[in-house]
This record gives structure tokens, C-alpha cells and sequence, in this order.
């Protein structure tokens, strides 16, 4: 057998690759099946077996066993002999806790399929009815140390079985797992509520159903995504609040979607009812935007907790329901930075999830990626799944999602799920303190899955009956929670009927008067860290900002910026950029686009203020420029000369981020939302790779000062110009942006010199203004022997939205005047200089929106004459700046002329993916514009063909 058994292995998969290697991942194997791949999987079920009957065990069991029998005492030479029944229950009590979910009540409406799960019999582990009275040696977590089997038996069913299903065998570290199950298995029986706390949670059941009873008897109809069927959220999150005071914390952060959201807001945030019911009604109070609807909205107040004053805030939150997830992130990492939260125990992230949302969307994934990750750590998040088992209409398991559980995705990132039955309020209100203990105690994310249902439809004015007939037969029938819970306090002699009902009257007299319903509530309290937003509040773009830099200052950032400290080897490249750059700051030659862009960032970090950059490249530059982050060849350690510029600078953070934008983008948008004194900046690797974010352009950062007011200054610099790179690394999608601008919402710039990149980035930080700033950053003009900057334009001057021509030339001899944005300026300079065309200037509009009319018609006045006016792009005629922005530049011309456009012709895609197609359209375009007559047109149709 022997023999039979090595020539198997010496001809399979397992003749290759480390022993130890294999034994670890067969050692997973049997632990968990599932933790291996489905190959391994395949190849470990086919090993040979000497026995059928005997089952193959995890070394961890056989550990454990004797674990047991070292801590036995032995009487005289007696040692306890180790017996397959002993180690069969051993086995027993691990596939509990590994499968124990699978058959556990979860589901309130008894719509669970009963699974038949092997482990989870006696047979399985070589036991059976006969071995129920016998006494084993059990683990740590129970009562005694050996216990009689059945007792064994009833303590994991109720453990495992009942109203929670923990899985947690996937967490990583040993220690955590065993702190779970400890928990679970030990703390748990030290949980009961006592009767004072049973009828506070009887009592904020009845709110939470009182107020859906309340606004749907008053506003039948309206859609108010209810949370009838789910009203065990309430106590879940106020026992969250509340522990989470208790341990010294000082704020939540809260993101949800829309079921369950106005009951949140008015029976924990204490929002006033008659605020609500007036929303209803149509009344607003004033506001200068256009507003959004009530389930939309966001608040923030004050709680009294048993450590003192918790501030909440529920943010803003569009109809794209995960969008808001890394949002919360964001905001919630500015806040601890704002504290020096070292534990980031400080300030708690809590997101509430749909269960087809959490499965469903990207962003879900990409925002557990960064929870661990050193930019975007918040110290772990509590996920609640509000698992109302249904999808919009879609409730089937296999239309709905390819994984056993809604929760599955978290556990990429080995996060414990706790399940629960949402009409077992007590479990519910347990699991709440146990993810509360283990995101305070590993600062990891956990996740609680809250197994409702939904009582009525997807909203109120829906007829879920109709796609769902069988589940909403159960539900016509099913008693509300409230009234469930109340009944087995009345059985237990906790409370009267007559309190129950009194409980009733009193909340829905105090909707009548519409007054606040939460005893904890404070009004908000004034502190060292609260961050006032009224000094940013209704400043027009125009507001002017002092954005140069002293000699004595250029002179100290720049020697820091260059000065490589001792030991420190720089790449050969690197080392040659940073002598240049030492030059560049000497004035013994012109500033590239990186030095300006650093220099920048110094000069605003010496003020005291807050930058943070992030992207996929965001410390070296996706095209080799900036070098905010040196690395030592030797030893691979960093070091950033601009978080050594003084002692009393502001905090730099520089982030190579996750491959992800629209986690990442919507989490600065977050970051920027909640610390005006900072420079935001996410940096796409090339401009048209925001397309992954444009949810968050689309819901946050054009509109969401117009929808909610929220100010914020982020910055996107989008690299974009034409080099012939083919369709996907040309455009940034200008026209995207051009088209969203509004009542001046945000700010659009495409600067073509380092000392304007300069002065637009220091203002947007040094002026009072708060408004989106979208930047259309060069590739090859970072290099351009044109685009630099002297040291004298960084010690004076400012932002010019508006370059007006620069070569000398007498204006009465001007006869065309062309317009235009970025790189394609210095190739319409470059052709004009070589040809010497005297007749022709060139405006650069460095600023888009807000269009700066003044500036434009200022500097056309020295050209009222000209009578032909041409606007020049190198984006096909449908993108870029030319259907958005002509209207604007007519504006500023005569009122007799029109502006004409030279550029690509319409197209479906950004650019040609063919160099020689690129040079002949980018050589037709200029002299297009320039008005120079030649036969290019015939070539470049001849080149198409080819």
C-alpha cells in the first residue's frame, strides 16, 4: 500500500512544490474546504484512503485533544489514552462552529431551505445516540472540562443553531478566531438583558414601528422606504451609539441607503418629527439649491452616552445606495487626523447596507480593499446588512447573487459575519455589542447581517405581491416585531399590557406634537475639533488669494526639497532630476512642471494648512515628474523632504493608492467635505480613468452642494492631451465635466506654464472659495522646452484665467485671432513662429468655467478690428471644450462676428489609435486654425484609407 501510495503521489500534482507548503494548504483544506481553491479542492478529495470510515481531521483538533490532556492530572502512571470517540467529538464541536450557520434560524419568515449537513451529524465523526451520556474531554470555552456529550451537544446548537450564524473560521490571526469564539461561547451566557433594558428595547421597537404607522396613516402613498419588518434596527444601532460612548469614543459616522433612513433620522438623531412630516407636506425651509428628496438627506446632532457627548452624523446619501460607503471612509479619517487618533478608536465609521446592494455593487469590494491599506485605514468599520431577502423585485438566490450569503464579499478581507434573526431582538441586540468588541479590539471591519423582510414593497406606492406572491403571504400574516417581543415580556411578567399599550399612546403623542423623541439627545456641543464652514459659505471664484512665495521662503523649501540626506541613495535618474531641480530653484534655469507642482505644495504646507495627494502613481508621477517620494537603492526605505519642511508644518500625506478610482475618489471627496484647511488632490494615471468614478463626479462633486450644501475643495488633476497614444490615453473627457458645469459648482483649468499650476493650486486652498476643481493636467508638456516658468513668476503675479498673446506684435495688424486650451497652444506657437505669421495671435483660455468674461473681453479689445475669430481644440468637434463653451466666447466678441472651430472632426472615440493617423490630423488641425492653405485634407484622407 505503501508503495501503491508513493508512486500516486510521485506521478500527481503533489510531486512539486514544498512539503511544508502542501501540509499547511491540506491542513486549510480540512478546516475549511472552501478556503482552498476549487483545483485544490479536487485534488485533495482524491487522495487515497486506508479506511473508509475514518475521516481525515485537522491537526488543530488533534492539538486541542491534547492540549486537554496536558492540563489532566495524572494518577500515578495512568495516562488518558487518546480514542478516535474522544477525538471524534473534538471533531464534532469544530464542524459547529464551521457549519453550525448553515442550519441556524435566521430567516423570520421560515422561507430557509433546510439543509442537510453532514459534519453536523454524530455518525460523521464515528459517534452515534449511545455516546450522548458519555463524558469527553471538551475545550476551554465550556463549563468543565470533560462534559457529557448531549450537554456538549445542546450547548453548540444553542450557540450556533438558533437565532445567530457566526462565521468567523475564515478570520486570520488565531487569536482573533479564538476571541470570537470565546465570545460566542462563553461571554454570551454573561449577556442577558436585564428587565429594565428588555423594556427599553421593547420601547424603542414600538417607536420605530410608531413612526412608520404614524406617517403612513398621515401620508398614505408617499414613498418613505419604511422599515417595517426591520425595526430591530433601531435598538441594534442605539446599543452601537451607546457602547461605543462608553468606551470614550467622540463621534459615529454613519452612511446608509434609504430603507430604514427617516426612521433613523428621527428616533436616533432625534431630527425633529414636524420637520419630517413638513417635508412630507411640500414645506422646506429655504434653501439657495435645489434640494433633494427626504431619504436623501443627511443630519448630524449630539447624543448623551455613559462616557459623555457622542456627535452622529448621517451623511448625504444619492440613489447610487454603496456610493456613500467610501464617502464615510473619508470623512471619517479626516476626523481622526483632526483629533492625532492614534487608536483610531476615536471616531467609529458604520455603514448600513441593502443585501442586493452590498453583493451587487463594485464599490462594496473596492472599499473593504483599502480598509487595512496605509492611506485609507479608519481602524475598521461596522457593515449592518439590512437583509430584507429581496432585491428590488428579485428574490431569488440565484438571480440575486453566485454565493451562499449576501455577506460573502467581506470576506475578502477575512472579516467575521455574524447573522441574525431580526425578530429576536435580544440576539440582535447581543450581536451589536460583540462587532462593537471586536472593531474596538483588532481596529478591523466586521459585519453584522440583520435577517428581515420587507413588509411592504420596494417603496410604499409598490405592490411586492406581484413578483413575490408567496413570501408576502406569509408576511400578511406574520405579527409585526414590536408586538411579538412585547408578548414574551408579558408572559415573563416584565410589563403589563397595559404599559404596552402605554408605551404606544406616549410616542405617538409626542409625533402629534411633533416634538423631539430622543431622551439622549444634546444640542451640539462647541469643542477644540469642531470645524466651522461659515467663512467658505457664499464666496463668489473671483475671490483673490495671495499666492506668492517670499525669496526667503523659496529659499528655505527649496533647499529642503533638495537636499538628499546622508546615506540615502537615489536612483540615477531620480539624482539627476533633483540637481536639475536644485538649479531650477537657484534661477540657473527656467522651472518645469515638477518643481512648480512641489514648491507649491511646500509653500502651502509652511502656511500650517493639510495637503493630501493621492492616486494610482501619486509619489513618483505616472510620467516620471513629480518625485514627492525619494526611495534609497540600498535599503528601500522612503523618505519625503516635504514632511521635513519645520516643526510647525501642516500634515503632508502622499498616497500610490489601490487600483481603484471610485473608492478612492469618493473617499477623498469625503476627506474634502469634512476638512476645509486642507489641499485634496485624487490624480487619475491617465485623465480618462476617472470614467470609473463617474458616480461620484456625477453625485458628489458637481451637484452635491447644490442638492445638500456640502462645500468641498477637492482636486482632480486629470492628465489629457494628444500625443498620439490612441483612444484611451488622449482625453480626460473635458466635455464630461464642461457639461455638468452650473451656477458655478465647481472650477475647470487647463494651465500650460508651472507658475500657473502654482498659483492654482495655492488658491485653491488660500482663497475662502470651496468649490470642485477639475484640472486638465499635461503628459508631454512636463518635458516641453516652452512650458516653463522663470523663479520670478512664483515671487509675484497670480492665476491667469486668461494668457493673452505673448510675442510681440502691433495690434492694427492682426487679422485672426485664434482661441484655444492646453498643449495644442504651443503647437499652434511652434508653427506660427516657423512660418512668421505676423497677422495671427493666440489667447490661451486657462480657465473654463467659470468662463472669466471679463479677462476674455478685456484682451479683445485690442482686437475689435479682426473679423476672423477661430476656436481651436485637438478633441473631435463632439468633445472638448467647443459645444459647451462657444455660446461664451461669442459673448466677448463683436457683436457682428462669429466664432469658427478648427479641430477633429465628430468621432466616437477620443483619439486614433494610428501615430501617422494622429500627426496628420494634429498638423491638419493647426494649420486649420492658423488658416494656412495646403493640400493636407487629400493626405490625410489618403493615410485613413490605408
Amino acid at each position: 500500500m505503501a508503495q501503491n501510495m508513493l508512486e500516486w503521489i510521485q506521478s500527481s500534482v503533489f510531486s512539486v512544490g514544498s512539503a511544508a507548503y502542501l501540509e499547511d494548504l491540506y491542513e486549510q483544506y480540512l478546516e475549511n474546504p472552501h478556503s482552498v481553491s476549487e483545483q485544490w479542492q479536487k485534488n485533495f478529495s482524491e487522495l487515497p484512503k486506508n479506511d473508509a470510515q475514518i475521516t481525515d481531521i485537522p491537526h488543530s483538533v488533534i492539538k486541542e485533544h491534547f492540549k486537554i490532556i496536558s492540563r489532566q492530572k495524572r494518577i500515578g502512571t495512568q495516562i488518558v489514552s487518546t480514542d478516535l470517540k474522544q477525538i471524534g467529538v473534538l471533531q464534532l464541536i469544530n464542524a459547529y462552529r464551521q457549519h453550525g450557520h448553515r442550519v441556524a434560524k435566521l430567516d423570520p419568515l421560515g422561507l430557509q431551505e433546510v439543509e442537510d449537513v453532514a459534519p453536523l451529524k454524530l455518525a460523521y465523526h464515528g459517534l452515534n445516540e449511545a455516546d450522548l451520556d458519555n463524558k469527553y474531554f471538551v475545550d476551554t470555552s465550556f463549563p468543565e472540562q470533560k462534559m457529557r456529550l448531549g450537554v456538549v451537544l445542546k450547548n453548540l446548537q444553542a450557540t450556533y443553531c438558533n437565532s445567530v450564524g457566526a462565521e468567523f473560521l475564515q478570520v486570520e490571526q488565531d487569536h482573533e478566531r479564538d476571541w470570537i469564539r470565546d465570545w460566542l461561547e462563553v461571554k454570551w451566557r454573561e449577556q442577558a438583558l436585564t428587565e429594565e433594558q428588555s423594556v427599553n428595547l421593547l420601547s424603542q421597537l414600538t417607536a420605530a414601528e410608531g413612526l412608520e404607522k404614524y406617517t403612513g396613516s398621515k401620508f398614505p402613498g408617499a414613498k418613505r422606504f419604511g422599515l417595517e419588518g426591520g425595526e430591530s434596527l433601531i435598538p441594534m444601532l442605539n446599543e452601537i451609539i451607546q457602547g461605543t460612548g462608553s468606551r470614550g469614543s467622540k463621534e459615529i459616522i454613519i452612511g446608509m441607503a434609504h430603507r430604514g433612513r427617516l426612521n433613523v433620522l428621527v428616533n436616533l438623531f432625534g431630527k425633529v418629527p414636524q420637520e419630517l412630516f413638513n417635508e412630507f407636506a411640500g414645506i422646506h425651509k429655504d434653501f439657495d439649491g435645489s434640494g433633494d428628496v427626504k431619504y436623501h438627506q443627511g443630519f448630524s446632532s449630539d447624543i448623551q452616552t455613559a462616557g459623555g457627548p457622542l456627535h452622529i452624523a448621517l451623511a448625504f446619501n444619492p440613489s447610487h445606495l454603496e456610493i456613500v460607503s467610501p464617502v464615510v471612509e473619508g470623512s471619517v479619517r479626516a476626523r481622526q487626523e483632526r483629533r492625532k487618533d492614534q487608536s483610531l478608536n476615536q471616531v467609529i465609521p458604520i455603514i448600513i447596507h441593502g443585501d442586493s446592494a452590498f453583493t451587487g455593487q463594485g464599490v462594496v469590494m473596492e472599499t473593504f480593499n483599502m480598509s487595512q491599506t496605509r492611506g485609507y485605514k479608519t481602524g475598521g468599520t461596522i457593515h449592518i446588512v439590512v437583509n430584507n431577502q429581496v432585491g428590488f423585485t428579485t428574490s431569488r438566490s440565484d438571480d440575486v447573487r453566485s454565493t451562499r450569503y449576501c455577506t460573502d464579499v467581506a470576506k475578502m478581507v477575512a472579516a467575521p459575519v455574524f447573522h441574525v434573526n431580526a425578530d429576536d431582538p435580544e440576539a440582535v441586540i447581543k450581536i451589536a455589542r460583540l462587532a462593537l468588541d471586536y472593531r474596538m479590539t483588532f481596529n478591523k471591519d466586521v459585519v453584522i447581517d440583520l435577517v428581515c423582510y420587507r413588509r411592504h414593497g420596494h417603496n410604499e406606492a409598490d405592490e411586492p405581491s406581484a413578483t413575490q406572491p408567496m413570501m408576502y403571504q406569509i408576511i400578511k400574516k406574520r405579527p409585526m416585531i414590536r408586538k411579538i417581543y412585547a408578548d414574551q415580556l408579558i408572559s415573563q411578567g416584565a410589563i403589563s399590557s397595559d404599559e404596552v399599550k402605554q408605551l404606544v399612546t406616549t410616542y405617538r403623542d409626542l409625533l402629534d406634537v411633533g416634538k423631539n423623541v430622543v431622551p439622549s439627545w444634546l444640542p451640539l456641543q462647541k469643542h477644540e475639533f469642531s470645524v466651522h464652514w461659515d467663512p467658505y459659505i457664499d464666496q463668489k471664484w473671483t475671490a483673490e488669494a495671495d499666492t506668492c512665495l517670499t525669496q526667503e521662503q523659496i529659499e528655505h523649501y527649496t533647499k529642503v526639497l533638495t537636499a538628499i540626506p546622508e546615506g540615502l541613495k537615489l536612483h540615477p535618474r531620480v539624482a539627476k532630476l533633483m540637481a536639475d531641480r536644485a538649479k531650477m530653484y537657484q534661477g540657473e534655469q527656467a522651472l518645469d512642471w515638477g518643481a512648480a507642482e512641489v514648491l507649491a505644495y511646500a509653500g502651502t504646507l509652511g502656511e500650517g494648512l493639510i495637503v493630501r495627494l493621492s492616486g494610482q502613481d501619486s509619489g513618483r508621477g505616472t510620467f516620471f515628474h513629480r518625485h514627492s517620494v525619494w526611495h534609497d537603492q540600498n535599503e528601500g526605505e522612503v523618505y519625503i523632504p516635504l514632511q521635513n519642511l519645520a516643526d510647525n508644518q501642516g500634515d503632508f500625506t502622499v498616497i500610490d493608492s489601490v487600483l481603484s478610482e471610485e473608492a478612492i475618489l469618493a473617499f477623498e471627496y469625503g476627506y474634502s467635505t469634512t476638512e476645509p484647511r486642507s489641499l485634496v488632490i485624487w490624480e487619475g494615471q491617465f485623465g480618462d480613468f476617472a470614467n470609473g468614478a463617474q458616480v461620484v463626479i456625477d453625485q458628489f462633486i458637481s451637484s452635491g452642494e447644490h442638492k445638500w450644501g456640502r462645500l468641498s475643495g477637492l482636486v482632480m488633476l486629470l492628465p489629457h492631451g494628444y500625443e498620439g497614444q490612441g483612444p484611451e490615453h488622449s482625453s480626460a473627457r473635458l466635455e464630461r465635466y464642461m457639461q455638468l458645469c452650473a451656477e458655478e459648482n465647481m472650477q475647470v483649468c487647463v494651465p500650460t506654464t508651472p507658475a500657473q499650476v502654482f498659483h492654482m493650486l495655492r488658491r485653491q486652498v488660500l482663497r475662502p472659495l470651496r468649490k470642485p476643481l477639475i484640472v486638465m493636467t499635461p503628459k508631454s508638456l512636463l518635458r516641453h522646452k516652452l512650458a516653463v516658468s522663470e523663479l520670478e513668476d512664483f515671487k509675484s503675479g497670480h492665476f491667469h484665467p486668461v494668457i493673452p498673446e505673448v510675442d510681440k506684435h502691433e495690434s492694427a495688424n492682426v487679422s485672426r485671432v485664434v482661441l484655444c486650451s492646453g498643449k495644442v497652444y504651443y503647437d499652434l506657437l511652434e508653427k506660427r513662429r516657423e512660418l512668421e505669421l505676423k497677422h495671427v495671435v493666440i489667447i490661451r483660455m486657462e480657465q473654463l468655467y467659470p468662463f472669466p468674461k471679463e479677462d476674455l473681453t478685456a484682451i479683445l479689445k485690442d482686437y475689435l478690428h479682426v473679423k476672423e475669430y477661430i476656436w481651436c481644440q485637438e478633441e473631435p468637434m463632439n468633445q472638448g471644450a467647443w459645444y459647451c463653451s462657444h455660446h461664451n466666447f461669442k459673448l466677448c466678441l463683436p457683436d457682428t462676428e462669429w466664432i469658427n472651430f478648427a479641430g477633429r472632426e465628430a468621432s466616437a472615440a477620443p483619439a486614433a489609435g494610428s501615430i501617422s493617423v494622429h500627426n496628420h490630423e494634429q498638423a491638419a488641425l493647426v494649420e486649420e486654425a492658423l488658416g494656412i492653405q495646403n493640400q493636407i485634407t487629400d493626405t490625410l484622407t489618403t493615410v485613413t484609407k490605408e
